[in-house]
């Protein structure tokens, strides 16, 4: 290669050479970085966002066999991130190491990787929080009589353990993350952006984890946004956390492999059917235990759906791997998202293969072409099947709709009761085996994939199953799922708190107003008289079973007032209204004598409360606004007069605006929470039949066939 000289024009140029041209007089000097700033550094690898430090926290817990995790989350997580969990809890000499880095219990020595079972092993997670936060600790363990709080800060106690009140387990508050790194916090600008995140995250573990109740909502909310309850089935947890629309479209899938060859794996876990539709891929992987991530198995499952499926739609997947420890590298990744795996390549066609025969198996009958008549349209996640839909305020109510159904569907399915939960009194398990045994196959089929069109009255509700319209009595059906889920919460009721005390006497007076009393004994006695001395006998009576009826129904008395009634139904309230009628047939129509009885009749009267009645005002619609219409001959007018000069009649606006509220409220309550509590919950008797709770009011063959003679 030639050189060639600078020219005189460049090398009497002003400019001064670019600092890539400079050449250094030395070398630039190797430092040793101050450990604090190390520290911060590997910090924010590890802790990269606040759903990564709820990650590791959720992890520890689960280590810790814990039956209980609940995380609360403010601002996103920025400003505060609180776990708390009833697991073994942390021993008192272990909190002054606690936070230090490279401190674990999870292993001794390098080999241990090769077996290791636990979610955590590297000892970093928790000293990372103290370098980008303010980390506080609340801890007890078994047989103390009490815990103790600690502060951390940069791996480091701030001060003495301090002694404190505790429940069973670890409470782990990290606030201000990121306060230290004004660089990240920006590329947090939204304090919500973590939020979804983290509830995804908890999903995802309460998916896996079915044993383990868990929790989690906004700091200060009384509503969990995830909140499931342990020992349901697998399924069960995947309709509570993403919804009864979700779980009905799941085909459970099972696959192993046992040859050395090629590998050694069992799979298990649900897949979406060519039935659901999602414009995402929602996929969550567990291998040994472990939630990861797999790009590879990913788009291999996505690629089978997208050559299988005409609509080409993103799948819903649920997979637990469980292989030999020796198979599994867990120690590839800094926040543990990723594993290694033995001979990946044979284990991810076998699922693929696995998964793609049975698509095409399920995918069979829905190539079989539908006869025009017997199409159906709507379905249950669909709201042009309403009536709403074809209202003049369509924008508005759709839009309400959309919201109301999210978290409706979520709220109603929160804090879901196992069904076959056992119970310590044989009447209970009687009284649940006689449902069971008494429902109607035909009626649970309908009530199980049932679409809510309307309301038809102020009783009847219509409702679409595949080409079938019904008529349903709204009274008879919520008595029913009323007293079903009483008897299945039995002793496990959440509570309603009055926001005042509400004097048992004043109520039972006014339950006893308007009925005719016989007057006995003393003739001179007066009607009001008769009902104070058994509105007395009628609180004394409940004043003895108070204890009771708190225990094993969550109806708490105190001081002759009503203090709390029971959640049957969540996002569910009675009408307060009923209140009276229900005190006083509390009162009197329960068999105190008998268990059996007693509870059967206590549910009953229970169930007739919550039912979904008409409102006590009439409905101001239509004909019902003459209720409201003040009094003509109040005003000196006759009703001759007045058609004469025309003058007309004065409503009660305030009534009527309560009537109206009333009633849009019902009408709230059957769509968001009878029905999709009643697809879920209910199995109907088999007199509901015959009763006329039930009621075909057209079919779409019989239909179609007038319609072509027109």
């Amino acid at each position: 290669m030639e050189l060639y000289p600078p020219s005189p024009t460049s090398s009497s140029s002003p400019r001064s050479p670019s600092p890539h041209q400079q050449q250094p007089s030395s070398p630039p000097r190797i430092r040793r970085l101050e450990a604090s700033v190390v520290n911060r550094i590997a910090a924010g690898e590890v802790i990269q966002r606040p759903s990564a430090a709820v990650k590791e926290l959720v992890e520890n817990s689960l280590d810790a066999a814990s039956t209980s995790v609940s995380v609360s989350v403010k601002d996103g997580g920025l400003k505060l991130l609180l776990v708390s969990d009833d697991g073994h809890g942390i021993r008192y000499e272990d909190l002054p190491i606690l936070c230090e880095r490279h401190t674990t219990s999870k292993l001794s020595t390098y080999e241990d990787l090769q077996t290791i079972k636990s979610m955590g092993f590297r000892g970093e997670a928790l000293a990372s929080m103290t370098y980008v936060g303010h980390v506080t600790v609340t801890t007890i363990t078994e047989g103390q009589l009490h815990g103790y709080r600690v502060s951390y800060r940069d791996g480091v106690m701030e001060h003495e353990p301090k002694p404190c009140a505790a429940v069973k387990g670890t409470q782990i508050m990290v606030e201000n993350l990121f306060y230290n790194m004004a660089a990240r916090r920006k590329t947090l600008q939204n304090c919500n952006d973590d939020y979804p995140k983290i509830v995804d995250l908890i999903s995802r573990f309460s998916v896996h984890h079915m044993n383990v109740n868990f929790s989690c909502r906004k700091y200060g909310s009384n509503r969990a946004d995830v909140h499931t309850v342990g020992g349901t089935s697998r399924l069960d947890t995947i309709r509570t956390v993403y919804g009864a629309s979700v779980a009905r479209d799941l085909m459970e899938i099972s696959v192993s492999d046992d040859n050395p060859a090629r590998s050694i794996f069992k799979m298990e876990g649900f897949i979406s059917n060519s039935n659901y539709v999602a414009k995402k891929t929602t996929m969550i992987l567990f291998i040994n235990d472990r939630l990861v991530d797999c790009t590879a198995l990913k788009r291999a499952v996505e690629l089978v759906y997208s050559a299988t499926l005409p609509k080409a739609s993103k799948p819903f997947i649920y997979m637990s791997i469980n292989l030999p420890s020796e198979h599994v590298d867990v120690n590839i990744h800094p926040t543990k998202r990723e594993v290694s795996l033995l001979d990946q390549d044979s284990l991810i066609d076998t699922i693929q293969n696995a998964v793609e025969a049975k698509l095409m198996s399920s995918n069979r009958t829905q190539l079989q072409k539908v006869p025009v008549n017997q199409m159906v349209r709507t379905d249950s996640r669909n709201p042009f099947g309403r009536l709403h839909s074809y209202w003049k305020d369509e924008a508005q109510s759709s839009k309400q709709e959309k919201k109301s159904d999210l978290v409706s569907m979520r709220s109603v399915v929160v804090a879901r009761r196992n069904w076959k939960e056992n119970t310590d009194f044989t009447s209970i398990d009687q009284l649940l085996r006689e449902i069971d045994s008494n429902v109607h196959r035909g009626l649970l089929d309908i009530v199980k994939d049932c679409t809510y069109v309307g309301l038809a009255d102020e009783v009847f509700a219509l409702l679409q199953y595949n080409t079938y319209l019904y008529l349903v009595n709204v009274v008879n059906v919520s008595k029913e799922l009323m007293y079903q889920q009483v008897l299945c919460r039995f002793s496990k009721f959440n509570a309603i708190q009055l926001s005042e005390p509400a004097p048992l006497r004043d109520l039972l007076l006014m339950a006893l107003k308007d009925e005719e009393l016989e007057t006995r004994g003393d003739e001179t006695e007066t009607d009001d008289d008769l009902k104070e001395k058994i509105a007395q006998m009628n609180i004394e009576l409940l004043k003895e079973k108070e204890d009771m009826l708190e225990d094993y129904f969550g109806i708490k008395m105190e001081d002759g007032c009503l203090i709390r009634l029971p959640v049957i139904l969540d996002q569910y309230v009675p009408d307060m209204d009923r209140i009276p009628e229900f005190l006083l047939s509390l009162a009197n129509d329960i068999d105190w004598d008998d268990e059996r009885e007693c509870f059967q009749t206590i549910s009953a009267v229970l169930a007739n409360f919550y039912a979904i009645h008409p409102p006590i005002l009439p409905n101001p619609s239509g004909d019902g606004i003459r209720f409201y219409k003040k009094n003509r001959e109040e005003a000196g007018l006759d009703s001759e007069i007045l058609a004469e000069k025309s003058v007309e009649e004065e409503v009660d606006e305030e009534l009527v605006a309560e009537a109206e509220t009333a009633w849009s409220q019902r009408e709230w309550n059957i769509q968001h929470v009878l029905f999709p509590s009643m697809r879920l919950f209910l199995k109907p008797p088999k007199c509901m039949a015959t009763d006329g709770t039930f009621v075909q009011v057209a079919s779409l063959e019989k239909l179609y066939r007038v319609f072509e003679r027109c």
